[in-house]
């Protein structure tokens, strides 16, 4: 089963191309995106109603992880620049799950590991990445280190629904085009894939997709499989 058999079956039969992710060399075919109403507002529109229908539930549910993150001594919350759509940098906010100093002790750790060196430069993650802490693998798991990012979603820097944010020095890594024309998501179809297995390179085919196929329906089902991820624990 190739990976996108799998986010096929989790984004309740998102129709794809059968084939491997693309190598990093490899520039996927530019999308034909469907214009519409939902494109073009409703989307924008249903971020902030969900957002603030869940607000009240929402809110002291952060508050108490980032008082459970801020036990081991450091600032609960962790902020990072990404590149957003249309190429414009914005600030990206998540509840903190590594170590401080965490890109110092990434480069030492990678430099004693060739290997591991390989994994990072092919899919910009390590499968037992030693950055992160014990309440931070319990965040990253539940997907919950990412509820910061509402307040990203409110002041339309991101969507729920889109591709993963890329950090700016991705972009050379990245192969495709289809990123850009869209607001980047707290979930998605790589977000809901077999993550761990896929390759950076492969998520210009994940967004070429996304892009193709955007709509209502396309959303829901993708947030539907979202809350399957969540409660299996299988986020990373």
């Amino acid at each position: 089963m190739t990976a996108y058999d799998t986010w096929i079956t989790e984004a309740a039969e998102i129709v794809v191309p059968h084939r491997e992710p693309p190598l990093l060399s490899v520039v996927p075919a530019r999308s034909e995106p469907r214009s519409g109403l939902y494109r073009e507002g409703v989307k924008r529109a249903f971020d902030i109603l969900a957002i603030v229908l869940a607000l009240p539930l929402i809110l002291p549910l952060i508050a108490l992880l980032a008082l459970l993150v801020a036990l081991d001594g450091g600032h609960p919350f962790y902020s990072q620049d990404r590149i957003g759509r249309g190429g414009r940098i914005y600030r990206i906010w998540k509840l903190r799950t590594m170590i401080r100093d965490a890109d110092a002790h990434l480069e030492r750790h990678l430099d004693a590991n060739p290997p591991l060196r390989r994994e990072w430069d092919s899919k910009q993650k390590l499968t037992d990445d030693p950055r992160i802490t014990r309440m931070g693998r319990i965040l990253r798991k539940t997907s919950m280190d990412e509820l910061p990012q509402l307040f990203n979603v409110l002041v339309g820097q991101m969507s729920l629904v889109g591709p993963r944010p890329m950090m700016v020095s991705q972009k050379a890594l990245y192969p495709g085009t289809d990123y850009y024309d869209l607001r980047p998501g707290i979930t998605g179809l790589w977000q809901i894939s077999d993550r761990n297995r896929s390759t950076f390179a492969a998520r210009a085919e994940f967004d070429l997709h996304y892009n193709r196929d955007l709509s209502l329906w396309t959303d829901l089902k993708i947030l539907a499989a979202t809350v399957r991820v969540v409660l299996r624990g299988t986020g990373c």
